[in-house]
């Protein structure tokens, strides 16, 4: 019986990703990037929290919890925290501590998380030129249905 190395075997696990199966790790990573928060926390970093439409084009900077928040309608504190610690968990996100008075605190896509912006981006893209047709869609579809 042949041994395997380290290489090899991760090698094999990596192949074995199916995220239709739900033991898949990778079924759990979808699950946490696929959600809204993330993807504008994506958006806003990716962006340098440039908004609108066609804000796609700016550049990827650093920003303050504070900035992301206001920059991020409607999200509560424990959500945006929770979605900056899952981030900074996967490596998607990194956390910059100054010691200043206050503290300042910062958060900036590391390269995983720049990759997976430039995934993500057109999403943001394709809903803000789309969503005219789709409320179209959906009233008719209501008007339908009623």
């Amino acid at each position: 019986m042949a041994t395997t190395t380290a290489e090899q075997q991760r090698v094999q696990a990596k192949v074995a990703y199916d995220a239709f199966l739900a033991v898949c790790p990778s079924r759990q990573l979808l699950d946490r990037i696929s959600g809204k928060w993330v993807t504008l926390v994506l958006a806003a970093l990716g962006t340098g929290g440039a908004s609108g439409p066609g804000s796609c084009g700016g550049e990827p900077r650093a920003m303050r919890y504070s900035e992301l928040q206001r920059l991020l309608a409607g999200v509560s504190q424990k959500m945006l925290t929770q979605t900056l610690r899952s981030l900074e968990r996967d490596g998607l996100v990194s956390r910059t501590v100054v010691p200043t008075v206050p503290v300042t605190v910062s958060y900036e896509l590391t390269g995983l998380g720049l990759s997976l912006y430039e995934m993500t981006r057109g999403l943001k893209a394709w809903a803000e030129a789309h969503m005219d047709d789709v409320l179209a869609h959906r009233e008719a579809y209501d008007a339908h249905t009623a």
